[in-house]
């Protein structure tokens, strides 16, 4: 890309200007499967808080990696090779699953540091992924361009569907 020419001669490159990121399902998803994690676990085993930031992480990892795997080969042209760079771009950008579940995981390391008991380590976990569930969905919805009522609108379906595992946890009485 060119936009003039400088003193030389030389073409001047344009700056390139990269657009706003609007798609957030990712790290929506993955907080919405963060905070149901955290909701099922028990509490059981020896070290109950290193197992549970474990399989926030590692759940996380599988369902990364279950995304890519069907968006790559539900896309591809059937009897073609899976194209790498293709992967490697869809797993870029599906890589906010993972990422979603490492705040919930840091909460969980510093709970002790909080005085929390694993009751409180948990309900915690579930808090923050709650929050980081609405706050994308919101931060989404805006640099999507959304009014402020539609944005408010999807922090409030997913604070919605946060309450429904909230809920659910309350129910299991973990």
């Amino acid at each position: 890309m060119t936009s003039s020419s400088a003193p030389t001669g030389k073409p001047v490159p344009k700056e390139r200007s990269r657009p706003a990121r609007t798609d957030y399902a990712g790290a929506v998803y993955g907080s919405l499967l963060a905070a149901s994690v955290v909701a099922t676990a028990g509490t059981a085993g020896n070290f109950p808080r290193l197992e549970l930031m474990m399989l926030l992480i590692v759940t996380g990892l599988v369902f990364w990696a279950a995304h890519v795997y069907a968006q790559v080969a539900g896309e591809r042209i059937v009897g073609q090779p899976i194209d790498r760079r293709e992967v490697r771009r869809v797993a870029g950008h599906e890589w906010s699953i993972v990422e979603a579940a490492l705040l919930p995981a840091a909460s969980v390391a510093i709970s002790p540091l909080l005085r929390l008991d694993l009751a409180g380590t948990a309900w915690l976990a579930l808090s923050v992924a709650v929050a980081q569930q609405v706050t994308w969905a919101t931060v989404g919805a805006i640099r999507a361009g959304a009014s402020r009522r539609m944005a408010a609108g999807e922090g409030l379906a997913n604070l919605l569907l946060g309450l429904v595992i909230v809920a659910a946890k309350a129910a299991l009485g973990h």
